[in-house]
Formats: C-alpha cells, structure tokens, sequence
C-alpha cells in the first residue's frame, strides 16, 4: 500500500507518499481500505517531531479516517467485511490501509456520505468526551468555545444547541464568526480586535461562561479564569498559545471552579473505546436526524498531504481538511 511517511521531521515538505507494507488486522482488529482521512493540529505537531505516535500505534500520521471493512482480525463479532466505517485512530490515517480495534469503530451515520464521515470520529470525541463527560455542559449553561470556527469548534457549537445551551466563541475574522453564527453561535468574538473577557461579561450580565473549551493553553489561562461563572469548568485540550502559565488559586477559588486538561491520542484501549460508546449512543442519533454534521472546508489528495498542511498551518479553512487516498 502507500501512506504518508514522515523520514525526517519538519516543514510540510517533510511528508513523503511512499510504498509501505500491507499492514494485517490482529486479535480484536478489522483491517480498513481508506476512502479519507483528516488533519488534525497533532499531525503537524508529529510532523515537526513534537509528538511521537504511542507506544504500537502505526508511524504514519493520521488520527481518524473513514472507509469499508476489507479484512476481519481474530476474536472480532459484529463487523463484517464491507462494512462501512469510520474510526479513531492512535495513528496511520495517511494510508490506504489501516487496523482499527474494533473499540475505535464507528458505523457511518445515516445520511452521511463515506468521505466526509473521516471528519467526525477526532471531533465528536474530543468533544463529547471534554464538554459532556469532563465538563457536564447542561442544558441553560453557557460554553466558551475558542477557536469556534476549526473542526472541533464548528462540532462543539452544534453538539452545545442540540443539548439547549448558549454558545460564545472566539475566531479571528468575520467570515469565521458568521460561519459560527450560521451553525447557532449566539455571541460572537473577534478576538483580534475584541477583549474575549469583556465581551463575555457583557453578553452574560457579569456571570461568565459555565464551560469553556480552550485550545490555546498558557496564552489564555488566566483570561479563561476570569472568564468563568461561579462553579464554571475550564476544559484544556491543546496548547497553541504555549504550555506554561501561572494560574491564579485565589482567582480559582473565589469561582469554585475547575481546570481539566485532556487528550485523546494517548488514552488506553479501554478509555478510546468507552468514549466511542459515549458518542455512538449520544451524538450518532443527532447526526442522523442532521442536527449535527461534520463541516469540511476542501478535500485534498492525499500523496500532497503537505498542501493540506501549509492550509491549516495559514489557519485560513474553516472546519476540517480531508484528505482521500
């Protein structure tokens, strides 16, 4: 087969199509022929040698991917060969094949084409996992989402309405906060020209957001601790604005709050495969009634990879990049 390959770290130059053995399912895996796959921020960080694959995954970068069952492991019951799926995936998305432990399966949603199914297990997990599982987003409540318009942002808005609670994000132009709003965003942040903190406060009368989804890290912790409502929830899932901050206790305590820090790749079997359930029972139900849908900027082949790379490294697309072998 052929996959993406990464023989020295890098720019986007560093992804190289490239012939690779045939990988075989083992005991409790499926084998999946790839119809697409997504770029996700840790594959730039593994491209660039910031984040190593865990222990047994496969080198090649790639967390999720959507495709048909073309070669069923020992000890696997419910799958079949054909099946269509979609999964999540430790690593190896950026091939044409790739096993799946049968815990990291998903079927394709009803009414969800093949392809743009590869761009919903990263999101949908990282999100039912952090704002429902972690964070216990109720209905009534308010979440913070930062960056609301990438693949994680654009789900987070949708899954949010669909559970009846009020949505503000952050994004860095118009174009963005629009497309936000159009999928049910109710207050919306430039955060180039806008304070997050004092717009916040405004649109809440003072009382902060109960829940805030943050993928920026140290940049933004102090401002997201003020930001918080009393007993609010403060889920931290990436560090694009650096990893160290000074959180202030006293800041904390007067808000009862909480601060989470999670993620997914690195999760044991049993975890991946608990949130799995989590999002079949919970959220597979609201996409096939299209209450929920995955958003998908641009479709790149998947040989030029490093295209796809340079497009989310610009931070120009809005929602997420495909790539199809």
């Amino acid at each position: 087969m052929h996959a993406i390959t990464i023989p020295e770290p890098g720019g986007p130059e560093a992804l190289v199509w490239a012939e690779v053995p045939d990988p075989e399912p083992g005991e409790g895996e499926v084998l999946v022929d790839v119809a697409a796959s997504a770029v996700n921020r840790a594959d730039l960080l593994q491209r660039q040698g910031f984040y190593d694959p865990p222990p047994g995954a496969s080198p090649y970068p790639g967390l999720e991917c959507s495709g048909r069952i073309s070669a069923v492991g020992p000890g696997v019951s419910g799958w079949a060969v054909g099946d269509k799926v979609c999964a999540l995936l430790g690593g190896g998305g950026y091939a044409e094949k790739v096993p799946v432990p049968t815990g990291q399966l998903l079927p394709v949603p009803e009414g969800v084409g093949l392809e743009e199914a590869a761009g919903l297990p990263e999101v949908t997990c990282t999100v039912w996992s952090n704002v429902f599982m972690v964070a216990h987003l109720r209905p009534g409540e308010t979440l913070l989402v930062h960056g609301g318009s990438s693949g994680i942002g654009t789900l987070a808005i949708q899954l949010a309405k669909a559970v009846g609670a009020r949505v503000a994000v952050t994004a860095g132009s118009a174009a963005k906060l629009e497309r936000c709003a159009e999928l049910g965003a109710d207050i919306l942040i430039n955060y180039r020209e806008q304070d997050f903190v004092e717009e916040l406060r405004t649109a809440t009368d003072g009382e902060g957001a109960d829940v805030i989804l943050d993928n920026m890290g140290a940049k933004y912790l102090e401002r997201n601790v003020t930001s918080l409502a009393v007993n609010g929830r403060l889920a931290i899932i990436g560090m694009q604005g650096g990893t160290k901050g000074e959180l202030n206790l006293a800041a904390l305590l007067a808000k009862r709050g909480a601060v989470t820090a999670t993620s997914l790749r690195a999760r044991p079997p049993a975890e991946k495969a608990a949130i799995v359930a989590a999002v079949r029972e919970h959220v597979w139900p609201l996409i096939a009634e299209g209450r929920v849908r995955a958003v998908v900027d641009s479709t790149v082949p998947m040989r030029d990879a490093a295209e796809a790379h340079r497009a989310m490294d610009a931070s120009g697309h809005i929602g997420k990049i495909l790539l199809k072998p």
